[in-house]
């Protein structure tokens, strides 16, 4: 097995890819004359389960490929990840996903200045409620984790052929986004939230408003508390 740097290493590359395909996608479908422009939600979640379906593959030769704090915090609980490895990896995780939201940034430069769209420009870096209400907006997010994280598990005692868990993993972030996502924009991933928005309040992005800072401990907590959630719920299982 890899030291923990090595997989906090992984950690990092893999999120970076799954910000900058996952964050690419809402780009494309978003922002005003690109060829993909208004696309679809379809087009967004089938594009990011590919995002994390890649994103595993790019790094799970590395470790564990979790690219998710909530999927870090919820396996140390249950004794699937080492204590000693859930900072490192958190750490890892956002700086990946920071990384990859600048990327995004300049792969879509001339963009950003063709859409007057705020909320549009800041979608496509962090996530944001259909309706804001907070408390439904954060069950929102702990339910979708909650699935992500039971689901994952359930992978562990399945019977699958080598190298066919990412792609697997990619239908269950396609399914959360399309059957739960439509109120939040699932983050369900603390990262993939997270280090987008500084990503957005920090680069000169040209029309961007505010970053939305009261909004954001929900992608950030609703998801740690459903991932635990789930894992605790699993293990409880015969």
């Amino acid at each position: 097995m890899n030291s923990i740097p090595v997989q906090a290493l992984g950690e990092l590359i893999g999120t970076f890819v799954l910000v900058l395909l996952g964050d690419g996608v809402v780009a494309g479908v978003s922002l005003a004359k690109t060829k993909a422009n208004g696309a679809g939600w379809i087009a967004i979640t089938l594009g990011w389960g590919l995002a994390v379906t890649l994103g595993v593959y790019t790094s799970s030769f590395m470790g564990p490929a979790h690219l998710n704090p909530a999927v870090t915090l919820a396996f140390a609980v249950i004794g699937k990840t080492p204590w000693s490895a859930v900072l490192p990896f958190i750490l890892a995780q956002m700086i990946g996903a920071f990384l990859g939201a600048v990327v995004v940034w300049v792969q879509y430069y001339p963009h950003w200045a063709a859409t007057k769209d705020q909320a549009a420009i800041l979608g496509t870096f962090a996530t944001g409620p259909a309706i804001r209400s907070p408390f439904a907006n954060f069950m929102s997010e702990l339910i979708g984790t909650f699935i992500l994280i039971f689901a994952l598990l359930g992978l562990t005692r399945g019977q699958l052929t080598a190298g066919l868990n990412p792609l697997i993993v990619g239908v269950i972030i396609t399914a959360i986004g399309l059957s739960l996502g439509g109120t939040t924009g699932y983050a369900i991933n603390p990262a993939r939230d997270l280090g987008p928005r500084i990503a957005h309040a920090v680069l000169p992005i040209a029309n961007k408003g505010d970053s939305d800072w009261s909004y954001a401990w929900v992608p950030v907590v609703g998801p740690l508390v459903g991932g635990v959630l789930g894992a605790l719920a699993f293990i409880v299982l015969p």
